[in-house]
């Protein structure tokens, strides 16, 4: 994997600064600095050491199961009047794209000399996949979890147990995803000397969204190859993935930022409505602010207090987004969509129906905006189908009950 693309004369690559137009840097407690200066000063050395990426390159083939498939999905395709393929990361070890980032950063951590590792978690999936790489390079794992997601999440938060992995519950707020990464980070000033920090999504301070973003671009290098093998190009006319904080998205879209025939579609969480008061549409509803050691989009009130979002997705109720993906937006270069809690479940029972796949409630946000794109016959379309439905189908039933 080509973890050290140059990068460095695109328009929607990070910036020497740790920024991404005017979103990014690092706005952290003076307690922080050493750990992220360490980590801004050392990761991309790491990252670029051919002995770092030959370890990682071979957990990713031998251990999580990569390259994950391109699967033309010939029914939805149908459907859609156009050639739908679906990139499987739900085929990964652990269900989710999330093991892609937790194995990249557990392997740095090893170099820094921590020994102990914290993580936050929405849906579960990445706090599965941070139990995962713990117990596989012997680490302390402490995973913070909003008490709300601890319930909807009961599958997840049972395999991070059994993985040896040490389950805390964030009771303040909203008790969700946001309010765990507070109790994390609160966690990290307090351990600041044996503690890793693995943050699971293309957010937080510089270098968090690059490196991050980095370490899932294995998505979009690997779309490149498939398709290329499949349709003769390396280019499809659309690129889809569902966006909360946007770790799965960075994924996709990395190694075809700079291609503007490529057309990059985001699609955030409606809720019951983006103007309803319960969502989660962050490029809508939110304005410029910082949360969690970024500036960037933020769903605000007038005098800074944070909106709390909603979600029927525990990975996607998060009332920001990654500065990445809120440059992308504000240039122009993605478009962003919203789906509501009822079009993703009725996505969701789709693509179950007509492939026989059940998706994660997340990728199930992106599959809802296929009705909307001005798809044509020859158009071809690559959607991230970022994990699987195991982890939902407490809610799947609920629904179908209904």
């Amino acid at each position: 994997m080509d973890i050290a693309i140059n990068t460095g004369n695109s328009k929607y690559h990070v910036d020497k600064n740790g920024y991404y137009g005017r979103f990014g840097g690092a706005y952290i407690p003076e307690m922080l600095y050493p750990n992220v200066e360490e980590l801004q000063t050392k990761y991309f050395q790491i990252l670029s050491d051919p002995s770092f990426q030959q370890e990682f390159d071979a957990l990713l083939r031998n251990y999580v199961g990569r390259p994950s498939p391109l699967y033309l999905a010939r029914r939805l395709s149908e459907k859609y009047n156009a050639n739908i393929y679906l990139k499987r990361e739900d085929l990964n070890h652990t269900g989710a794209h999330k093991i892609n980032n937790t194995i990249g950063q557990i392997l740095l951590a090893k170099r820094l000399g921590k020994n102990r590792i914290i993580a936050e978690t929405g849906a579960g999936q990445h706090g599965v996949a941070t139990a995962t790489v713990c117990a596989l390079m012997n680490m302390e794992c402490v995973v913070y979890m909003g008490s709300i997601d601890i319930e909807r999440q009961a599958p997840n938060v049972a395999r991070m147990k059994m993985l040896g992995a040490t389950v805390v519950p964030a009771t303040s707020g909203s008790q969700t995803l946001k309010d765990a990464t507070n109790e994390a980070i609160r966690d990290w000033i307090n351990n600041p000397v044996d503690t890793h920090y693995i943050l699971g999504t293309a957010s937080g301070p510089h270098p968090y969204p690059d490196m991050v973003a980095r370490f899932q671009s294995v998505i979009s290098e690997e779309i490149r190859k498939q398709l290329k093998e499949q349709t003769g190009s390396e280019l499809p006319d659309y690129l889809v993935a569902c966006i909360g904080g946007g770790s799965n998205a960075a994924g996709t879209y990395f190694h075809y930022l700079d291609e503007p025939s490529v057309k990059i579609i985001a699609v955030e969480a409606g809720g019951k409505g983006v103007h309803s008061g319960f969502s989660a549409a962050t490029t809508q509803l939110g304005k410029l602010g910082i949360i969690h050691g970024a500036k960037t989009l933020l769903m605000q009130t007038d005098d800074g207090q944070i909106v709390e979002p909603h979600s029927i997705s525990a990975g996607l109720d998060y009332p920001g987004i990654g500065p990445m993906h809120a440059h992308l937006y504000e240039s122009g270069r993605g478009q962003f969509l919203s789906a509501t809690d009822e079009e993703a479940l009725e996505a969701a029972y789709e693509l179950s129906k007509l492939e026989g796949i059940i998706p994660a409630m997340e990728s199930a946000h992106a599959l809802a905006k296929l009705k909307d794109l001005p798809l044509k016959k020859d158009d071809t379309v690559v959607l991230c189908l970022s994990g699987r439905g195991d982890k939902d189908l407490n809610t799947y039933i609920r629904h179908m009950s209904k």
